[in-house]
């Protein structure tokens, strides 16, 4: 049979990944992809140890960036992006910009970090004010609150889960009762953003925007988004402000003021000690 009528295949561009060792979530990077767009994923080397700042610092030192990056050099991909937030911010800005530089070093030009294109979607948005969802501990999620306030933009609601391993299997219901408590009342937050790469996001984010009347963003949407944008093309994302211009919402109310027991920005109040989850919370 002569197939020759058919062509092709059609020619792909390439977006290198390079994801943790526990990252379970390849599936839902996809559903941001269009269809002329491959992924080509690796992952860093697995450690024993469970996720904390001690894993965070872990897979993001710069050599085992570097040798993951040079991984994916024979498929020439056209952008480098490492998926993950906690590895990404837990040295601050100046970390973020030495990983992206460790990453450039081994062939990846350009290349990009969650939480990098974390500040990069705030700015898209012109956000002030961030609610924030972790499924981190404590001390994961202040290292997260010092990323974003050095980064210029305010935290006016928290909510964390306390999760040490397992993230990728808290279901949507969990994420979305989250959301709820972490902003604190309408028009409090410009934007939430859902942290971790390993926390499944994709059909909650719309569900959210609507209910909240706020841009949601997600890690996995903010690094699909930023690392298709230095391709010069669009992400797949029905329904999310980020991606669809169209469906960003005005705003709701007027900025309130100070609401007595509000934490001001990058402040909240009542941590548990480390080790304990947030009361009401699994």
């Amino acid at each position: 049979m002569d197939i020759s009528f058919l062509g092709g295949p059609a020619p792909q561009r390439g977006v290198g990944v390079v994801a943790p060792f526990d990252f379970a979530l390849d599936r839902e990077l996809w559903r941001w992809v269009p269809d002329e767009v491959s992924l080509h994923m690796t992952r860093t080397p697995y450690v024993p140890v469970e996720v904390s700042l001690d894993l965070a610092r872990l897979v993001s030192e710069h050599e085992t960036l570097e040798e993951a990056t040079r991984t994916l050099n024979a498929i020439a991909p056209e952008v480098v992006a490492y998926a993950c937030t906690s590895g990404s911010f837990v040295g601050g800005i100046a970390g973020e910009r030495a990983m992206c530089a460790a990453m450039t070093r081994a062939g990846a030009t350009p290349s990009l970090t969650t939480s990098g294109a974390l500040l990069e979607a705030l700015a898209e948005l012109g956000a002030r004010r961030v609610a924030l969802v972790t499924p981190y501990t404590v001390s994961v999620t202040r290292s997260l609150e010092a990323y974003v306030a050095e980064g210029g933009v305010g935290i006016v609601g928290c909510a964390f889960m306390g999760l040490t391993r397992h993230i990728w299997k808290v279901p949507y219901r969990e994420v979305a009762d989250m959301a709820r408590h972490a902003v604190p009342h309408p028009g409090a937050a410009d934007v939430l953003f859902i942290s971790c790469t390993n926390l499944p996001t994709y059909d909650v984010i719309p569900q959210l925007e609507a209910e909240l009347r706020i841009p949601v963003l997600s890690a996995n949407q903010v690094t699909m988004w930023a690392a298709l944008r230095r391709l010069g093309t669009r992400a797949v994302g029905p329904y999310q402000a980020l991606i669809d211009p169209a469906a960003r919402p005005g705003p709701v109310l007027p900025e309130s003021p100070q609401v007595p027991g509000l934490p001001e920005a990058g402040q909240v109040p009542g941590w548990p000690e480390e080790g304990q989850q947030q009361e009401g919370w699994t």
